[in-house]
């Protein structure tokens, strides 16, 4: 998989990690409110944390919108949601060398800053 940063334009936070880490042009941005994550991308994240609750949002609105108890949820729902709703996928994503980091800890960041330097 291509070198990739998976984010939302109306996320302030997502916006500011992209400059952090001044991602480079080579990289391909998905914007996820333009481009909704697809089933291949959202498989290969799935294999990359070992399960799709690990890859929502759990702060997202949404999930008090649609009156969601994630706890009560199968994977192939969760699969599901992730595709249709793309509020609820954790965010930012960055794909390096088939590796994804995921979402915006401190940690996440500095280690993809890291990743993008030694890469240069």
């Amino acid at each position: 998989m291509k070198n990739k940063f998976i984010y939302l334009s109306t996320c302030d936070t997502c916006r500011k990690i992209m400059k952090a880490v001044e991602l480079p042009e080579d990289f391909d941005r998905y914007d996820l409110k333009d481009n909704p994550i697809d089933s291949t991308t959202l498989e290969f994240l799935c294999k990359q944390t070992g399960s799709y609750l690990d890859l929502v949002n759990k702060r997202s609105r949404k999930i008090k919108e649609l009156g969601l108890d994630l706890n009560e949820l199968t994977e192939k729902d969760l699969q599901k949601l992730l595709l249709e709703q793309y509020t609820l996928v954790k965010r930012p994503i960055t794909i390096i060398d088939e590796v994804a980091y995921i979402g915006n800890a401190k940690k996440t960041t500095e280690f993809v800053k890291q990743k993008i330097s030694e890469s240069k």
